[in-house]
């Protein structure tokens, strides 16, 4: 374990620890962008705990987070952190287990390190340079190699502006896929996918780092394939994101229409 990995996972376990102190909780929530993005006090509290893990550790490092004055956008030199404290307020704020704490490494812009943990269910899943393991144990995405058993999983906000497009989606994930999944938090989905679980995760338009960089770190160490909607190398700065298995990416790109 490389020491980047360590505290990318020591600081979404502190996360954690505050989230879950607070879930289902009677706790203030306020509205950010749209009736549909809150933040809440455990968000808030559960950002502080991460950065201080990683401030103990790197304290003249870079931190990009979703929550308060934090940098919002990803440098493309030196040694940066991105974290989301709570991915999937949504879920966490209505009792639903599936939310997690996100914390990527980067350097120059790329990902070396990232930790999502899901402390509700016990599982943590961390990817350094070479492999991606999930609660200890080095895993792969999974084999399926037939479209038309693929599981897969629309992710990233849906809002006014992409409801339409994504209604799209749903139509050819149900018409020429296996079977559909909606979880509530992109990170989640992309850790799925790659330990295997779900063998296609998409999402439309912009993509936070703090939702994406982590997952799709992961899903690359764990064997599989991620693209921008064109099929180009996807980055942080992409405009969308469609992460796989790898066994059939151009054909399920070919599916939809972007």
């Amino acid at each position: 374990m490389t020491d980047r990995e360590a505290v990318a996972e020591a600081a979404a376990a502190a996360g954690a620890e505050v989230a879950m102190e607070m879930f289902e909780e009677d706790i203030e929530t306020n509205e950010k962008s749209s009736k549909t993005d809150v933040v809440s006090e455990a968000d808030e509290k559960a950002q502080v705990a991460i950065r201080e893990v990683i401030a103990d550790h790197y304290p003249d490092d870079v931190v990009v987070g979703e929550e308060g004055d934090t940098p919002k956008a990803v440098p493309e030199t030196g040694d940066a952190w991105i974290l989301d404290p709570i991915d999937g307020t949504t879920n966490y704020l209505h009792g639903f287990t599936t939310w997690c704490q996100a914390v990527a490494a980067v350097r120059d812009a790329d990902p070396v390190a990232a930790a999502v943990t899901r402390p509700a269910i016990g599982d943590t899943f961390v990817a350094d340079e070479d492999s991606f393991r999930k609660n200890g144990v080095e895993t792969t995405v999974s084999e399926e190699t037939d479209v038309e058993r693929f599981v897969v999983a629309p992710t990233l906000r849906v809002d006014d502006s992409n409801r339409g497009r994504y209604l799209d989606v749903v139509e050819t994930c149900f018409r020429e896929l296996g079977d559909m999944r909606r979880i509530g938090s992109a990170q989640v989905t992309f850790a799925m996918v790659a330990a295997g679980n779900i063998d296609v995760a998409l999402g439309l338009g912009e993509s936070h780092p703090w939702d994406t960089v982590a997952g799709a770190h992961m899903v690359r160490k764990a064997g599989g394939t991620v693209t921008d909607l064109d099929g180009e190398p996807w980055r942080h700065d992409s405009d969308g994101i469609v992460a796989s298995n790898g066994e059939a990416h151009d054909d399920v790109l070919d599916l939809f229409e972007f």
